[in-house]
């Protein structure tokens, strides 16, 4: 594994959206190099925050937290494999990343985007559960184990941080104390 991973690390996808995501990257760079249509492709690690739908691992956590404060089920986070490390960004951080790339960024030229500090899925949910306002258990859930999964994942950004300037802000914990105040909100409003 090449770590952090840069623009020029070799693609290894590992499931069927990892590959989508490569063919939609050399489908901007074709059209670039074919029509000249004004393609700057980006390559977004990890996006967390507020409003992110629960399939995701850091909003499942929030939600299940959420409705164990609730009372709506026992006091337990079901999991996965909390042992892989990703590289986790704030999406209002992100979304600022996408305006500057369209402003800054020039076209063919391809940027990785993430904040460059991998993260362990354990370490998130102990983060977490260190918010909650109830003692909790973890359970693994075989249901939410992946075929594969990639040990670590961290971006290089150093090409879109020298391109545009642009730095992360928002702080990991931060970001999570947004996400659970999201889904305590949204658990009330179901109550």
């Amino acid at each position: 594994t090449h770590l952090p991973i840069g623009e020029e690390t070799p693609f290894r996808p590992t499931n069927p959206y990892a590959v989508s995501k490569i063919a939609q990257d050399m489908l901007g760079l074709q059209y670039f190099l074919t029509h000249r249509l004004r393609c700057i492709r980006v390559r977004p690690f990890n996006h967390i925050g507020p409003r992110q739908s629960d399939v995701f691992v850091v909003a499942s956590f929030a939600r299940q937290i959420a409705e164990a404060e609730a009372g709506l089920h026992p006091p337990v986070v079901h999991v996965g494999n909390l042992a892989p490390s990703r590289d986790f960004t704030d999406v209002r951080d992100m979304v600022r990343a996408y305006w500057l790339a369209v402003r800054l960024g020039t076209p063919g030229e391809v940027y990785n985007i993430g904040s460059g500090h991998a993260y362990i899925i354990g370490d998130i949910l102990k983060m977490l559960m260190s918010m909650s306002r109830v003692s909790l258990t973890i359970e693994i859930d075989p249901a939410k184990l992946r075929p594969t999964d990639v040990p670590e994942i961290r971006c290089d950004s150093t090409r879109f941080f020298k391109t545009t300037g642009w730095r992360p802000e928002i702080p990991i914990q931060q970001t999570l104390q947004d996400v659970l105040a999201y889904w305590r909100q949204r658990v009330q409003v179901k109550r």
